[in-house]
């Protein structure tokens, strides 16, 4: 989610070097991704097509879906990612809500209460577990090495995740325990090589600590990504009545910005799409290097910081990846 932007231009992209990058690290090495995709589902929308492509990509057997976390303490946020579950026919998948510390708002149109109330209104009440619990249940579980976690919201929640202590789950902190089963994290966060994104700024506290911590490949989709990348034209016209995909679009092209838009930017899709398949497929890979997110929630590039993050720049034109990325929206259930 990207409502409010705040984002100092693309400078000097052309100087940052493409250093040799492990397959290893990024590129899928088993039959599927192992994914936890972890979404502030609002007050932006574009979340909504992440979680379409998402369950695109597990109806291709691309992926399993293994939980999906709120990070955004807005009680529509849990419920709505558990409408898009059950809609995509997964019901099952676990559903983690948000620190009670983590960033709380919603959209001014409400599309969240309007979608829950319209699809979804007999267990709007219903209580989730927290996400930090969520991680840990699932995480343990996994093969070691093997779980790529997808972020495109607010941090809070792998904050949460690297401070916890050992627990039923797993008798490791939850840094240790992230070392072990993690593969990478791929993040819809920050802008290149500097910048102030919404993601990271908003709960900065969490962005300082989650980003310098992390004991893993980290790779980063940044805000001029998917700023260029115009989706939800097709979405809009499905079925509004049974799909939520298409009421969510329809109706937030229509109102979100209080005037008529064609399309909207696909800052989230993107990190998804990379996060399952190659993301060499589609776009460059810059790094390694440091993401450094400060106090105040601005960050910058250190290409030579030494840590094993990577960013991605634009290799095709924006209409190419647009239109792989919507064609995964529209799919609808298995």
């Amino acid at each position: 989610m990207k409502r409010f932007k705040i984002f100092y231009p693309l400078l000097g992209l052309a100087m940052l070097l493409t250093g040799s990058w492990s397959m290893y690290e990024l590129k899928p090495q088993q039959k599927k991704a192992l994914i936890i995709f972890d979404t502030d589902m609002g007050p932006d929308y574009d979340d909504v097509g992440a979680i379409a492509v998402l369950h695109a990509l597990a109806n291709k057997g691309e992926c399993e879906i293994l939980a999906t976390l709120a990070s955004d303490a807005h009680p529509s946020i849990a419920p709505t990612i558990a409408l898009f579950n059950q809609y995509f026919g997964r019901p099952e998948i676990p559903v983690g809500s948000a620190p009670a510390n983590a960033p709380s708002f919603t959209a001014s149109n409400n599309w969240n209460d309007s979608l829950i109330t319209r699809f979804f209104n007999k267990q709007y009440t219903r209580d989730y577990l927290p996400a930090v619990t969520v991680y840990r249940q699932v995480l343990a579980k996994q093969a070691d090495n093997s779980v790529t976690i997808v972020t495109v919201g607010f941090v809070s929640n792998i904050s949460a995740l690297l401070k916890s202590g050992p627990d039923q789950f797993s008798k490791l902190s939850g840094t240790e325990l992230v070392r072990k089963k993690v593969k990478n994290w791929v993040a819809m966060a920050g802008a290149f090589p500097q910048g102030k994104e919404f993601n990271v700024d908003q709960d900065a506290a969490a962005s300082f600590e989650a980003f310098a911590k992390w004991p893993r490949p980290i790779l980063f989709s940044g805000f001029e990504i998917g700023q260029h990348i115009l989706t939800g034209a097709r979405a809009a016209q499905g079925d509004a009545y049974r799909n939520p995909v298409a009421w969510a679009y329809s109706y937030n092209l229509k109102t979100y910005d209080k005037q008529v838009q064609a399309n909207r930017p696909s800052w989230d899709q993107t990190a998804v799409l990379c996060a399952v398949r190659d993301p060499e497929r589609y776009f460059y890979v810059h790094g390694p290097g440091k993401f450094v997110a400060d106090r105040q929630g601005a960050n910058t590039w250190d290409a030579d910081g030494g840590a094993k993050h990577y960013f991605l720049s634009h290799k095709y034109p924006y209409n190419t990846i647009a239109k792989a990325i919507e064609d995964l929206m529209v799919e609808g259930p298995k």
